[in-house]
């Protein structure tokens, strides 16, 4: 049997432990039983799966996964919260505490043999998904990283912030539309999942929360690699009232190369950036980064 945390636990938690919400890491601690169990069948992991978890705090989430029968691995940065996440486990879920290991890590930093030495070396293919009640202030490029490091994960579902959840979903095009938009589109698919109520949390933050769920899919069939894409994105988005002739002329050599990269790809020089999928975003990366690749591969 798996007990969660209530709000009167997560307080008493933090007390014990000499804990405050820490803004520096972003820190607002689920509190309501019925959001995590909400998160963790959004997500879809089956019983026997391994997740990852990025800043588990005091377990709210970490809990409810292993009640749905997962494998967890708990990355948190807070050295606090890390060594006591486990004998949290065993207090509240004894039976089950085996399924679980924490690193005391930066998210940023975290890669599969990290999850290995965790587990005691043993041979596993490592995480399939990733489910995470995320800070809003490193959200994204916690989302690439791990689609990155981890090729096994096909699956993230993320609480963030409800603005940035927006962003990550949005399409080309979309007022919102932008650089978390375009690169997390080389990796997944994005979709929205649904609100959380701010009263879910502890302490209540300012802003509105929102899931949303990835689902990993092909990059583009490109020759250019991950590296150059990401390169034409930036500049694309760099200079946002501009069009594209003037935003990549830095990256082109001049304007009129940069046109020249454009009308390759079949892209007007009047084009912005945020009229313009992954796919358009490689095409250009080919052209200005010829001869780097076999055409028709894909490099990272």
């Amino acid at each position: 049997m798996v007990r969660l945390l209530t709000p009167t636990d997560v307080r008493f938690l933090a007390e014990r432990l000499g804990v405050r919400p820490s803004k520096r890491w972003g820190q607002n601690f689920v509190v309501d039983a019925g959001t995590v169990r909400r998160v963790v069948r959004t997500a879809g992991v089956e019983p026997g799966s391994h997740v990852l978890e990025v800043g588990p705090g005091l377990g709210s989430l970490s809990l409810a996964l292993l009640e749905a029968g997962v494998k967890v691995t708990a990355v948190e940065i807070d050295p606090d919260l890390a060594s006591a996440l486990p004998e949290t486990v065993r207090d509240r879920a004894p039976d089950v505490a085996d399924r679980l290991a924490v690193l005391t890590l930066d998210a940023m930093t975290v890669v599969p043999d990290d999850v290995r030495a965790a587990w005691g070396g043993e041979a596993e293919s490592g995480p399939t998904a990733m489910v995470a009640n995320l800070p809003y202030n490193v959200a994204v490029p916690v989302i690439l990283h791990v689609l990155e490091a981890f090729p096994g994960i096909g699956r993230v579902l993320v609480m963030v912030q409800a603005e940035v959840a927006d962003r990550i979903v949005a399409a080309p095009g979309s007022r919102v539309y932008g650089i978390p938009s375009a690169k997390i589109a080389w990796f997944a698919s994005a979709r929205p999942a649904g609100r959380v109520s701010r009263a879910a949390f502890w302490p209540v933050p300012r802003v509105d929360s929102a899931l949303v769920l990835l689902d990993r899919w092909k990059p583009p069939d490109t020759a250019a690699n991950r590296e150059e894409v990401f390169r034409v994105v930036d500049a694309a988005f760099s200079q946002r009232r501009k069009g594209l002739r003037s935003a990549l002329a830095g990256l082109a050599g001049t304007p009129a190369e940069a046109e020249g990269a454009l009308a390759a790809a079949g892209i007007g020089p009047l084009a912005r950036g945020e009229t313009l999928g992954i796919s358009e975003f490689a095409s250009l990366a080919e052209r200005l980064f010829p001869g780097r690749g076999a055409s028709g591969t894909v490099k990272g």
